[in-house]
């Protein structure tokens, strides 16, 4: 299975929203300018800035000619009351009325989960969505890839570790009892960052938006830069995953048509 992972959109409204908007649209056109088109696209979360309808509704206008399917999941800017109102049954989540579901691709599960805490800028997993994913898992048997917007491991930028999955062992306790557990995808840091979660891969994506700065010692964030954004692209089979990072922020690259 082929995923390209992108993440951290902010899509706005008002007079700052053309630079989100635009650059989804290039990294989603970038996406299709690949030799080899992935099977879906998957955003882990911070799809709104606000978590508005309107923000949601912009998001609809971008990807209403894009032709590949388009998973959804909340970061701590989104509302997922909202996204399931304006998404529940539709593919974006799942074909589900909820903002965490499965899908299921050839040889591969995808899993995508809600660790959205309200006005909390870091994430949680409650006890029955854990439970959930165990049983989820279970009814696994080829690879399993788990997306979710909250880091579950620190990624060694003070201000952002102090905002991450809050809970993490409680996650590792489940992933621990499943071995087909192939690969974890998360956003939020506005970075990419690769580590291990016990004995499984996690990538984080960068933003489509703007990156964060490299700030490694504690203090306040010195802010966002002026990096290239970019995705993730995930190739999960039996044998392993490999992970590529894409680049969509220079001149001169092709982006395809939609």
């Amino acid at each position: 299975m082929l995923i390209a992972q992108l993440s951290d959109t902010h899509l706005q409204t008002g007079p700052l929203a053309a630079e989100p908007a635009r650059l989804l649209h290039r990294a989603l056109g970038s996406v299709l300018s690949l030799d080899l088109r992935p099977d879906c696209v998957v955003i882990t979360g911070d799809i709104a800035n606000d978590g508005r309808d309107e923000e949601y509704t912009a998001l609809v206008q971008i990807l209403e000619r894009f032709p590949l399917p388009v998973h959804l999941l909340p970061g701590n800017h989104d509302e997922p009351a909202t996204m399931i109102a304006r998404f529940g049954g539709s593919g974006y989540l799942g074909g589900g009325a909820a903002a965490h579901y499965f899908l299921d691709y050839p040889g591969t599960r995808l899993i995508a989960l809600d660790t959205h805490v309200p006005g909390q800028p870091g994430g949680h997993l409650g006890a029955e969505q854990l439970a959930w994913l165990d049983r989820t898992l279970r009814g696994s048997t080829g690879p399993a890839v788990i997306a979710l917007h909250h880091p579950p491991i620190p990624v060694g930028l003070p201000f952002l570790d102090g905002m991450s999955l809050n809970n993490p062992a409680d996650l590792a306790a489940v992933t621990a009892r499943h071995p087909q557990v192939a690969l974890i995808l998360a956003g939020h840091a506005h970075r990419v960052v690769f580590g291990q979660f016990d004995v499984v891969p996690v990538a984080v994506a960068p933003s489509t938006y703007r990156q964060a700065a490299l700030d490694l010692r504690a203090g306040p964030p010195t802010g966002y830069r002026h990096e290239s954004t970019g995705f993730l692209l995930h190739r999960i089979e039996r044998a392993g995953v490999v992970t590529h990072y894409v680049p969509t922020g220079s001149d001169g690259g092709t982006v395809g048509y939609f």
